[in-house]
């Protein structure tokens, strides 16, 4: 018999289900087809929930193994029940459509829940078809056809380690697909940091998209123009209703399939204005001007809320610097979190009288350094916790360094979660907080996206900033610290010096 087209196929099996064949699914299978027959074998499929793409694919892994029995396809999911949800899927149609009956063999260990054999030609280990949650071990499997199903879930993505540990047992796959294997990943995105997203994150390490150099068809559930894409079942109604139930992020994630944090979050990144100026000090007539993208500075603060900062553990110890003008715009400069070298505190602390390297030490020398890059006059140091320890070690790093600032000694003492909130809501619903573009490469937008109020979540870079927020700036107009620690005359800031004038008044 010759080939079948694929669509033909699925209108083979909607026939018998008595199901008529929308255009969006025809759209779908000349896709998958034409993708398969042109040699592509990394594809990413996304279409809005509830669009059949699940029922599609099981549809077309029952094509492929009717086309070449001797495939081997493993379905990953986010967990197991979802693999093998498609694994049944499929294994009803291969028992009940007119073309693949055959396939089903005669031994019923043969055609298990997980896994099945169809009767084929080679003698092979692997079965034809094998469903693993995204979390088991697959060392050892072979598979010319390797089905990631929805392994981006809440679950799987709601958080920054479990992105990062998806990502990691994603990269498992080529471990298991043979040479010119096909990957085919289908689903929605849960995350603004999505392992869908088609352009690499500002505010994400990786130089890439997750999946770059894959071919897409995106199905969002409205067209250009609005219009829905399967309005027999989702008249404007039913989207109307979906949208007020499910809420804007979420409609625009899983519907629209925009990346954008699923959860409603607080704090909106997208508020911040982005800037790439860089500051500028001059002296002028002995005064000192600091300037950013040609508008006058007229206060800073610069907030520090230190932890161990050990590599990837613990609570983070965030320095952040903030600049206001004289409109009132607040301008986030910098954002640093700061690491010690556990190695170097190791040998400081086997060197009899070196001191100098521990933990703290080497923070308060890179706070030196931030201090001293960004013009600042001082420092408020969060004395909360192991604060307390480091106002004295940082004055004399300030000293060694020969940066000339104040350091403020502060505590907290009102709950986090209202310090953000007080220090984040006005300025961001007024436009007024502006993030330069070093910002968007640090954890610091990644925490605005995923904070939610009373949950457990990163916010060691929101802390720092809105301790910069809430402090009370300090006006430049007295002096602005020059970067390259030269030793100069203090500049003579206006209201900071006497000015003696010669008049005809008698006094």
């Amino acid at each position: 018999m010759p080939p079948v087209r694929f669509e033909v196929f699925v209108a083979m099996w909607n026939d018998l289900q008595g199901l008529g064949m929308p255009g969006l699914h025809v759209r779908i299978a000349r896709w998958l087809q034409g993708e398969w027959e042109n040699g592509h074998r990394e594809l990413l499929l996304m279409a809005f929930r509830n669009s059949g793409k699940s029922t599609l694919v099981g549809l077309f892994s029952a094509w492929m193994l009717w086309r070449d029995p001797d495939l081997r396809i493993m379905v990953l999911a986010a967990d197991l029940a979802l693999a093998r949800k498609m694994v049944r899927n499929v294994k009803r149609i291969i028992e009940r459509h007119p073309l693949t009956r055959g396939l089903k063999p005669a031994r019923a260990d043969q055609w298990a829940a997980e896994r099945f054999t169809v009767n084929r030609r080679a003698e092979l280990r692997d079965p034809s078809m094998l469903a693993r949650g995204i979390g088991a071990n697959v060392t050892g499997s072979r598979a010319d056809v390797v089905i990631c199903d929805d392994v981006e879930v809440p679950n799987t993505c709601d958080t920054a380690p479990k992105r990062a540990d998806l990502r990691a047992r994603l990269g498992e796959i080529e471990y298991v697909l043979v040479p010119g294997g096909l990957q085919l990943y289908v689903g929605t995105p849960h995350a603004y940091d999505t392992i869908y997203a088609a352009n690499a994150r500002t505010d994400a390490k990786d130089a890439k998209p997750f999946l770059a150099g894959f071919r897409r068809l995106e199905v969002p559930l409205l067209g250009p123009r609005g219009r829905s894409r399967w309005p027999e079942r989702f008249p404007p109604a039913r989207v109307d209703a979906i949208r007020m139930r499910s809420g804007p992020n979420k409609f625009r994630s899983q519907m629209l399939l925009q990346p954008v944090n699923i959860v409603d979050s607080r704090l909106d990144p997208d508020r911040l204005v982005a800037y790439a100026h860089g500051l500028d000090y001059a002296e002028r007539n002995g005064l000192g001007v600091l300037t950013l993208g040609g508008r006058r500075l007229v206060s800073a603060s610069c907030w520090w809320d230190p932890a161990y900062g050990a590599p990837g553990a613990g609570d983070a110890s965030v320095i952040a610097a903030l600049f206001t003008d004289a409109d009132g715009t607040h301008y986030l400069h910098a954002v640093r979190y700061l690491e010690h070298d556990p190695a170097e505190a190791a040998r400081a602390a086997s060197a009899a009288g070196q001191d100098d390297r521990d933990e703290a030490s080497q923070q308060c020398r890179q706070v030196a350094a931030f201090l001293r890059e960004n013009h600042l006059p001082s420092v408020t140091l969060e004395t909360n916790g192991i604060g307390r320890f480091l106002p004295g070690l940082l004055r004399r790093a300030l000293g060694t360094a020969g940066v000339e600032a104040a350091v403020i000694e502060a505590t907290s003492r009102r709950a986090k979660d209202l310090r953000i909130l007080d220090a984040f809501d006005a300025v961001l619903a007024a436009g007024r907080l502006r993030a330069h573009d070093s910002v968007w490469r640090t954890p610091f937008v990644r925490e605005m996206r995923e904070w939610t109020p009373g949950a457990t979540c990163r916010d060691d870079g929101l802390d720092a900033v809105a301790g910069c927020l809430l402090a009370e700036p300090v006006r430049l107009g007295r002096g602005v610290p020059p970067a390259d620690g030269v030793t100069r005359r203090k500049p003579n800031w206006p209201g900071g010096g006497t000015f003696k004038a010669r008049t005809d008044f008698a006094v």
